[in-house]
C-alpha cells in the first residue's frame, strides 16, 4: 500500500490546477441498500495507510471511536468510518487510513482501499439534497466514475469535530465586536461544520456576511456584488471588504477563487485570506502564489478573528486615504 503514496511530494504540483487526488475506499456493504458504496479522501490529507495495528480500548468514547494506537510513539485516535456511517461489516476493518489535517493525526478503519483517481475539481458536484439528507451532511462532494460508479467525498472535518466531544465554548471567549463596522465578507466553504465556525465568528465581531458553499458559488455572488456596485457608482471594495475561502470544495477550488479575484481588476485591494484544514507550508506558499493575503488554519476562532479584524482595519483605512 505503501506504493499508492511513493510520489505524494509530486502530488502538491496539481494544487492551483483545479485538480486533485483522491484516495477511494470502501466500508462494506450497506445493510440499508444492499449495495457497497464507494467514498473518497483527498490524498493531500493522508499521511499513510497500513493494516491496522492492535487498538487499545479508551474510556468514555463516542461509540464510533475504536480506540488509540501507537504510531511511533504517539497515540492516535481511531475511527470506525463504517460504524459512524451507519454501515455494517461482518469482519473486521483491517485497513486503517492515516489522515492528519489541522494539525490533529487520526487513523479511519476501512473494509480496502482501491485506488488513486486524479480528475479535476469541476468533475466534482455538489451532492444532492436527497443524499445530503440521507448521510447527514457527511458528504461534501460527488463525482461519477466511467462505469457509472458513484464516489462520494467525506467531510472527515466533520467526522473529526463530532468524535472528539469538545465544547468549543471557550473558542469564542474574548473575542470582542468590531465597533461600528460597515464591512461585508465573502466567505466559500463545503464543510458544514466549517461554515458554522465561520459564521459564528463573525456574529462575535458583528460583521455581516455572505456564505457559499464552493467556490463557484462564492465566484457568482461576487459577481453580483461588482454588478450591484458599478450600478449604482460605487467601488466594489465599498460592498465586499474581504474574502475568505477553504481550498478544497467541489467545482471550482480556492485557489482558482482566488486566481479568479486577483486577475479582475474590479476587486483590486480586497484582501483574501485562505481558511484551510490543509496546513503544511507547501499549500501556504501555492495559496500565496496565486495572490492569497494571509492564511489562517481552521478551527481556531481566536486567530480567524484576530486576522480579520486586522485586514478589515487596513481595509477601512485605505478606503478613508483614497
Amino acid at each position: 500500500m505503501s506504493e499508492l503514496f511513493k510520489n505524494i511530494e509530486a502530488r502538491t504540483r496539481l494544487a492551483g490546477t483545479n485538480k486533485l487526488e483522491i484516495l477511494l475506499f470502501t466500508l462494506g456493504v450497506d445493510q440499508r441498500t444492499g449495495r457497497r458504496e464507494t467514498f473518497g479522501i483527498n490524498v493531500f490529507k493522508v499521511r499513510e495507510v497500513m493494516r491496522t495495528p492492535t487498538i487499545t480500548a479508551a474510556p468514555e468514547m463516542p461509540s464510533s471511536v475504536e480506540g488509540m494506537v501507537s504510531l511511533r510513539g504517539v497515540l492516535v485516535p481511531v475511527v470506525d468510518l463504517g460504524r459512524y456511517v451507519g454501515v455494517g461489516a461482518d469482519a473486521r476493518r483491517d485497513i486503517m487510513i492515516v489522515t492528519e489535517y489541522n494539525g490533529h493525526t487520526q487513523g479511519f478503519l476501512v473494509e480496502a482501499v482501491d485506488t488513486i483517481l486524479r480528475l479535476d475539481w469541476a468533475q466534482m458536484r455538489v451532492p444532492p439534497d436527497m443524499l445530503t439528507a440521507n448521510m447527514g451532511g457527511l458528504v461534501t462532494a460527488v463525482t461519477e466514475l466511467k462505469d457509472n460508479k458513484l464516489v462520494m467525498m467525506l467531510d472527515v472535518e466533520k467526522v473529526l469535530a463530532e468524535t472528539t466531544n469538545q465544547d468549543d465554548q471557550y473558542l469564542f471567549k474574548g473575542i470582542e465586536p468590531i465597533e461600528g463596522s460597515t464591512h461585508t465578507v465573502y466567505f466559500a466553504d463545503d464543510s458544514s461544520v466549517a461554515r458554522r465556525q465561520i459564521e459564528r465568528t463573525l456574529d462575535v465581531l458583528g460583521v455581516p456576511y455572505v456564505g457559499a458553499i464552493n467556490g463557484r458559488m462564492a465566484w457568482e455572488e461576487l459577481q453580483k456584488a461588482a454588478r450591484f456596485a458599478e450600478s449604482t457608482g460605487r467601488k466594489v471594495s465599498d460592498v465586499v471588504s474581504l474574502v475568505l475561502t477553504d481550498v478544497e470544495m467541489p467545482e471550482m477550488d480556492g485557489y482558482i477563487l482566488t486566481k479568479s479575484i486577483k486577475s479582475d481588476p474590479r476587486f483590486a485591494g480586497i484582501p483574501v485570506i485562505m481558511h484551510s484544514s490543509l496546513s503544511g507550508m507547501s499549500n501556504q506558499q501555492l495559496g500565496r502564489s496565486v495572490g492569497v493575503d494571509e492564511y489562517v488554519p481552521k478551527f481556531e476562532p481566536q486567530r480567524l478573528a484576530e486576522t480579520l479584524r486586522r485586514l478589515l482595519n487596513c481595509a477601512e483605512q485605505q478606503g478613508r486615504a483614497s
